[in-house]
């Protein structure tokens, strides 16, 4: 491929106008008006199949206010990210936020009145109207998610309450995580460092555990005010469900999702039958690294060199820009042209500089239909990947840009699915390339800690909130059995495969995703989508050039199936059943096999020298 340069900043001015812009604050004006608007007219809507006309209408003027939600969200966002210290982009995020209770108000409001109706009687509202019938997924879905609502009168006093009770513990544990200071020591002199900025990926192993134990000390000091905020975020969903009748308390995350709890059962099955296949990844791990077995601080650890090895540690920009494209390329013409577009009509703000937010998204403006990329670029296969990964995202919202706003929402089980695929297409693609079998190694080891941590972190995340939860119902649970469980969590999840004292049983305390209070088990989710995405990779490998429409269609079905229904009428397999989640992990067992014969390569040229 003929080597090209890349823009490394984002056009945003040819999609909105700047935030300091009059015409901005006019454009917000109106838009808050028309959803108060909106919303007082969806108090007012009669039971669908009592005015499918005046339903109709309203759902027209539903979706415009969704897509303007949706853009002016997006330009705050990609405005903020890029210049995290500006007054008037937090301002403006604020005034977004506070808009919030209005759009809640109307999707409440669109459930109450389609959630009474008997099915014969919604399939003939529906079927009154070719514009009814194309949204019919997005209404059975409101239908079906309104079983999560309590009585009106009740919803309306709960939402309030929240504020001050729910949402509120979530707020306090952001505002506790975000004062933590660690102290570590770089170089003989203390350095205090937010928990973010404290890795664990050092080649040395003084370094790694040393700032293991600093950040765990650190967490240590405020374990008794995150229980009590876990607690009760826990405590309060409970009560909800008891009144909404409910005894099972995965049964809203699964709807949540757009999937049944048969599937979330085969893919953990499918998952504890097979998991053992990485301890011989693991193990070999850690006879490379000179341990008799690994501790949780050596996960990341870089793999040792060999003298005279070339490691591809330094990835310029414009070359990994190349690397995507010439992977994209390779399995679709579709997502190569695309992949081109955005890098080239500047999509992406990869640039590396001071006053930008840390992470990666990806956001798409529905009205315009194009997406921006957010990151910062290292120069380091990690930025590689995530640049792949969020081009995936873009890719996704590319094929849905014509289907209206409500087809084109998939739920957070579906959401990584073409991310993920995008980042196994590009490390296939790097795996193919590698020019010595120690390059192919540490790409290999990537890769499987990546499986690791679906497969065995999250696997724990998932056992610790269930069993909380059980425990829970029974009353406020200790800062000691917290930690329990959490221990226990994880020797199940990683099959014992870590050494005895090198667990993290604080990892309730330092993981966000315990307490955010939108969205219960905000776990699992992650496992789907990378099992999903290498399953869909491992059928694309057997069925060929003609696999990329295949995919495509998959894509386009996340926004208007269930998880279930979107795999069937495209790819032929039934989530609920272990056949497709097997297909995933014997990739993954290809790779520990692989990772394994390579590393007694290696372990034979160190001996030799």
């Amino acid at each position: 491929m003929v080597s090209e340069s890349f823009p490394q900043t984002w056009d945003l001015a040819s999609l909105f106008p700047a935030p300091e812009a009059p015409e901005f604050r006019e454009i917000l004006d109106r838009f808050a008006a028309t959803l108060r608007q909106l919303a007082d007219e969806s108090e007012r809507l009669p039971p669908l199949s009592a005015d499918v006309p005046r339903w109709e209408q309203f759902l027209r003027g539903y979706e415009q206010v969704e897509a303007q939600a949706a853009d002016l969200r997006a330009c705050v966002e990609c405005y903020l990210a890029a210049d995290a210290e500006n007054k008037l982009y937090r301002q403006l995020e604020a005034e977004l936020s506070a808009l919030g209770p209005w759009r809640e108000r109307i999707a409440t409001n669109v459930d109450y009145a389609v959630k009474d109706l008997a099915p014969a009687e919604f399939d003939r509202a529906v079927a009154a109207s070719a514009y009814l019938t194309r949204m019919r997924y997005f209404l059975w879905t409101r239908r079906t998610q309104a079983a999560l609502r309590l009585p009106r009168e009740q919803e309306f006093l709960a939402a309030d309450l929240a504020v001050d009770g729910l949402e509120a513990w979530g707020r306090q544990y952001d505002r506790l995580s975000g004062a933590l200071k660690v102290q570590v020591i770089e170089k003989g002199r203390p350095v205090v460092k937010s928990p973010g900025q404290v890795l664990f990926d050092s080649p040395q192993r003084a370094v790694r555990e040393n700032n293991f134990y600093a950040a765990d000390a650190a967490w240590a000091s405020i374990e008794e005010s995150c229980a009590e905020a876990l607690n009760h975020i826990a405590g309060t969903r409970l009560t909800l469900y008891k009144h909404l009748g409910l005894d099972d308390h995965l049964t809203p995350p699964c709807l949540y999702n757009r999937m049944s709890r048969a599937t979330l059962d085969a893919m953990w099955q499918a998952i504890a039958a097979f998991k053992s296949m990485l301890l011989p990844y693991l193990t070999t791990k850690a006879r490379l690294l000179g341990l008799p077995r690994l501790s949780w601080y050596d996960l990341s650890a870089p793999l040792p060199g060999i003298p005279g090895a070339a490691r591809d540690d330094d990835i310029p920009y414009d070359r990994a820009c190349q690397w995507i494209l010439e992977a994209f390329s390779a399995f679709s013409a579709e997502l190569g042209a695309f992949a081109r577009q955005a890098l080239s009509q500047r999509w992406v703000e990869a640039e590396n500089r001071p006053g930008k937010r840390q992470g990666g998204f990806c956001t798409g403006f529905p009205t315009p239909k194009q997406s921006r990329i957010f990151m910062t670029y290292t120069n380091s296969a990690d930025s590689m990947s995530t640049l792949a990964h969020e081009l995936g995202h873009a890719y996704h919202t590319w094929v849905l840009r014509d289907e209206p706003i409500f087809l084109a929402d998939y739920p957070m089980t579906l959401a990584e699915t073409a991310s993920t695929f995008a980042e196994a297409v590009l490390a296939e693609q790097r795996l193919q390339r590698a020019g010595s079998d120690y390059e192919r190694l540490a790409l290999l080891d990537a890769l499987l800690s990546d499986a690791v941590v679906y497969l065995m972190n999250i696997h724990a995340r998932f056992l610790f909130e269930d069993r909380f939860y059980r425990e829970r119902r029974r009353g406020e649970i200790p800062v000691a059995r917290l930690s329990e469980l959490m221990t226990a969590a994880q020797q199940e999840a990683y099959v014992q495969a870590l050494a005895d004292d090198g667990w993290n049983p604080r990892l309730w305390v330092s993981k966000l995703h315990f307490y955010i209070t939108g969205l219960p088990f905000y776990n699992f989710p992650y496992t789907f989508g990378y099992l999903l995405s290498l399953g869909v990779y491992a059928v694309g490998r057997e069925a060929g050039p003609g696999f990329a429409e295949q995919y495509r269609r998959l894509l386009i079905a996340t926004g208007c199936c269930d998880a279930e229904d979107a795999v069937q009428s495209t790819l032929g397999f039934d989530l609920r059943r272990p056949e497709f989640w097997e297909k995933s992990l014997q990739l993954v067992g290809e790779r520990v096999s692989q990772f394994t014969t390579l590393a007694e390569r290696f372990r034979e040229r160190t001996r030799a020298l």
